[in-house]
């Protein structure tokens, strides 16, 4: 069952495209201005991504269907999708990562202490010093920088689907997370957020 009440089988917008409302921004250098870090920028989310952080839902979610779209406006260089997020906030805060580095979209990165998953045959574990990565099923599908890109990613109880641009490159089983919050990382260079919304699935 979802975590939060209100939750509808249609389709809610993570986003209201005015402001950051429903967000928590979480940043490396703590000398920088959270404001300053993600903000809307024309009607999208974006961050000039650098340093290290994330912005991440206030809410918890399980049992959905998430559509992100994303583009590099500039050179493009790296971010992710977190999933089933959980605190405390930190910069290798537990979650799974659909992975938004350029050329890689759709690989599958397990973080947290503890926390795992299965792809393919293997289970793979995530330690203090190791974040294990699983590469994607198919070559890249990413368009051009500049470009936008979608992900489709559904997360029904212990496994997590990702599409990457309607190509399926990624699918987990026996996810050790199955709900929490709902983040993008800022992980070195401009990058622009748009059209996100969720749906819950039965």
């Amino acid at each position: 069952m979802l975590s939060i009440s209100g939750f509808a089988q249609e389709k809610q917008s993570l986003f209201n495209g005015k402001d950051l409302k429903g967000w928590t921004i979480y940043v490396e250098d703590k000398n920088i201005d959270p404001a300053d870090f993600y903000y809307v920028n024309d009607g999208v989310i974006e961050t000039a991504g650098v340093p290290n952080g994330y912005i991440r839902t206030n809410k918890k979610y399980s049992n959905y269907h998430l559509h992100i779209e994303w583009r590099y406006p500039e050179e493009p260089t790296n971010s992710g999708v977190f999933l089933h997020t959980n605190k405390p906030d930190k910069i290798w805060i537990a979650h799974y990562q659909a992975q938004l580095k350029h050329e890689n979209a759709g690989d599958f990165i397990v973080h947290g202490v503890g926390v795992s998953a299965t792809l393919g045959d293997s289970v793979y574990v995530s330690t203090e010093d190791y974040k294990p990565l699983i590469p994607k099923m198919n070559d890249s599908n990413e368009k051009k920088a500049g470009e936008w890109n979608s992900y489709d990613i559904t997360c029904k109880d212990n496994t997590i689907e990702i599409m990457v641009n309607g190509l399926l490159q990624n699918k987990a089983y026996n996810c050790s997370l199955t709900e929490g919050a709902i983040g993008m990382q800022a992980e070195g260079s401009k990058i622009q957020f748009r059209n996100l919304w969720i749906k819950k699935i039965k």
